[in-house]
């Protein structure tokens, strides 16, 4: 079971914001399908526009959220952030804010999150001052973080994160990383996916992303739709004995060239089809119809030789 409960706050009457409701709407939709309408997360969202959010009903929503038994539990907010200062600790800003009191303090959703009995735990914040939440020196409080969880936010403790016509920056970046830019060869977008997309396209001087992780197993958010079938993939084995086997070719595998109707083309298509992802590379040639017309071969490139394992020990 896959919980995910999605929070946006718009209207404060302090500073009102624009973007966290559409971002909030965004995730809910793209984290409650993969790219074939296959159910993905059970999506529980609670935006200012339709219910007051104060510092009780966020604190009970986060508790409800971690309480229960299951494979994975979301949390993901987009509103203001506090930042921390000699009196004050970094809060997930609600509606109730007051100078004394600003919302729900960073320590308190982590420390939920860090007794949470869920197997995997991903916390994901758009919000300034945010990486308060990844600090060493904030997480002491809790002695370590525990296994299976994740802390993905959108700045530096000391930064203001922004929003953009579109959204927010964060969370556009987010989505694109959902819809396949963080996904791998067999179109799975992991946390630390996503993290790295962002990574390369937030300069050193924007607002900088944190990722905090104490993980055993990389757990994928969503499906995309994979840049080659997993059919094709698990031939590897067939077409390669060992990882490190090169593949003769012929003109017969040139659909082109003559004879036309070979039985051998069939295989020249699956192997571009790997060749396009980058999983083989054609020798001595530039490109695979060379290499056949020529009577050259093909071979697996790392990233290949990484999915002839898989496919090897039957985990594709």
């Amino acid at each position: 079971m896959r919980k995910a409960l999605i929070v946006g706050v718009n209207d404060y009457n302090f500073s009102p914001l624009k973007a966290c409701i559409p971002d909030a709407n965004r995730m809910y939709n793209i984290l409650s399908k993969d790219f074939d309408e296959t159910p993905n997360f059970s999506c529980k969202k609670i935006v200012s526009s339709d219910v007051t959010i104060d510092i009780s009903f966020l604190k009970e929503s986060i508790i409800d959220l971690f309480s229960t038994d299951c494979d994975v539990a979301l949390f993901y907010f987009s509103g203001h952030g506090s930042e921390p200062d000699k009196i004050h600790k970094a809060c997930l800003v609600t509606q109730d804010a007051t100078a004394l009191n600003q919302g729900v303090e960073l320590e308190f959703l982590m420390q939920i999150a860090n007794d949470s009995r869920a197997k995997q735990v991903i916390i994901i914040l758009d919000c300034c001052f945010s990486g308060a939440a990844g600090n060493i020196a904030f997480l002491k409080n809790l002695s370590v973080l525990r296994e299976g969880v994740s802390i993905l936010t959108s700045s530096h403790e000391s930064q203001v994160s922004f929003e953009d016509p579109k959204g927010g920056i964060f969370t556009n970046i987010i989505i694109e990383a959902l819809e396949g830019g963080a996904a791998d060869t067999i179109g799975l977008v992991t946390v630390a996916g996503i993290y790295s997309f962002a990574d390369k396209l937030l300069g050193p001087w924007d607002q900088r992303p944190i990722f905090k992780a104490n993980i055993s197993k990389m757990l994928h958010l969503r499906r995309c739709k994979p840049f080659i079938s997993l059919e094709i993939l698990r031939k590897l084995p067939k077409y390669f004995p060992d990882a490190d086997h090169v593949f003769p070719l012929d003109p017969t595998y040139e659909p082109e060239a003559e004879p036309k109707g070979h039985l051998n083309e069939e295989i020249f298509n699956e192997l571009q089809k790997l060749n396009r992802v980058s999983l083989l590379i054609p020798l001595d040639e530039e490109h695979m119809y060379f290499a056949a017309i020529n009577s050259k071969a093909c071979a697996l490139t790392p990233l290949g030789k990484y999915y002839w394992t898989l496919a090897k020990e039957n985990k594709l």
